[in-house]
């Protein structure tokens, strides 16, 4: 491919005219929307980037002619692409003209190969860390368990028994860490502790799970359900799973697949040390394990063919986390619905544990989300058979209980 993108250094306002406009337009507003709603506050180098992108028309330009619209124009994907190449990416930040100017340069030299990479790869980790909010649920189903999970990824989020958890009963930050509550490696914390143990800065903690895991997810829960049933998830009560399996599109192996797993740390935004340290200590966590049945394709097609794999004496879990908001709303109600007929058809029925803002699924609603407030966006709507019991932070990090 020969690309003829000149970095005049002073993109300003300009755009070319002609049927690409619109759709150049279109994909500096993407970048600008992201810069503004998603890494502000977050990454300071993803969020002056993907702001001096939204101001370069040649740039835009390259991307809208080269890629189609879309998904493979999410601002996410090409920063991950060109991290994963190794090219500049600025892990300190935040940037400035002369650091974006190499970046651009880097990129526009090694389109081909950043344009293959968006082209086939997708932008979802499978954060293990859910798995936070997941657990209380799954402790208390009836067991054994037959987990299916829908938007798999890399399958981490199928091993909620691999990992550690810590719930601290406050509002302090979990793990003494103002800057990331759910940070997650594990560092010398004390063995298992019950509700009333004395934690961080003096509040209430539980620790749970795998006494022997290399990873410890760290969430803050509020709300009256922990406190009413003795702990966030009762002592000594891991749920007992006889099958893994999970649908994505995409899947990836970060175990079997070193590729894979480059890939899923190059999607950790720069600076997020913890987020890094978490995922690779997940990996290590559920090596040892079997690995899950994994069916690549449709989200909804695939459904009940997998599920009709599960074995008959456990109890099947259709869950997902932060998964649906990439369908349209038409297939969400068809996904829904085939949860339903499946569950409703098997012997012995089954549970649907979905973890989704609450845009998504509008009819799983609570009195509580018209108090939401702009910093409580990004919160996820915890459900359960479509009864919403509780609202969840990003990553796991926090668990407010609804009454």
């Amino acid at each position: 491919m020969v690309v003829n993108v000149v970095n005049t250094g002073n993109a300003g306002n300009t755009w070319n005219t002609g049927n690409t406009v619109n759709s150049a337009q279109a994909v500096a507003n993407r970048h600008r929307e992201f810069s503004r709603q998603q890494a502000r506050g977050r990454s300071a180098p993803h969020e002056e980037l993907t702001a001096r992108i939204s101001q370069d028309p040649e740039f835009c330009g390259l991307l809208s002619g080269s890629l189609p619209a879309g998904d493979r124009r999410q601002p996410e994907l090409l920063l991950a692409a060109v991290r994963y190449l190794d090219g500049p990416h600025a892990e300190l930040g935040p940037r400035d003209e002369t650091a974006y100017g190499r970046w651009r340069e880097w990129t526009v030299r090694h389109w081909d190969e950043v344009r293959a990479v968006i082209m086939r790869r997708a932008p979802r980790t499978g954060e293990p860390a859910h798995c936070a909010a997941l657990l209380p649920l799954l402790a208390r189903l009836p067991q054994p368990l037959a987990l299916l999970e829908i938007g798999a990824s890399a399958g981490l989020c199928l091993y909620p028994d691999r990992y550690r958890y810590r719930y601290c009963h406050t509002g302090q930050e979990a793990g003494g860490s103002d800057s990331n509550p759910g940070s997650g490696a594990r560092s010398g914390s004390g063995s298992g502790a019950g509700p009333d143990a004395a934690g961080p800065h003096g509040t209430a903690y539980e620790e749970v799970g795998a006494p022997d895991s290399p990873v410890t997810f760290s969430c803050r829960t509020s709300g009256v359900a922990g406190a009413a049933s003795g702990g966030t998830v009762p002592a000594g009560a891991l749920p007992d799973i006889v099958w893994r399996a999970g649908i994505d599109p995409n899947p990836l192996d970060p175990v079997g697949e070193p590729d894979d797993l480059r890939w899923l740390r190059a999607l950790v935004w720069p600076q997020d040390a913890d987020r890094m340290a978490r995922l690779s200590a997940a990996v290590e966590a559920v090596r040892p394990a079997p690995r899950p049945r994994i069916v690549r394709g449709d989200l909804v097609g695939e459904l009940p063919a997998l599920a009709a794999e599960a074995p008959p004496e456990a109890t099947l879990v259709v869950f997902h986390s932060a998964v649906l908001a990439g369908l349209p709303p038409a297939r969400r109600e068809e996904f829904a619905q085939r949860v339903r007929s499946l569950l409703a058809d098997r012997d012995g029925g089954g549970h649907w544990i979905s973890q989704e803002h609450h845009s998504v699924l509008p009819w799983i609603t609570a009195p509580e989300h018209a108090s939401l407030g702009p910093e409580d966006a990004a919160l996820l709507t915890l459900a359960l058979d479509e009864r919403p019991v509780a609202l969840t932070g990003p990553q796991g990090r926090s668990l407010h209980w609804l009454r």
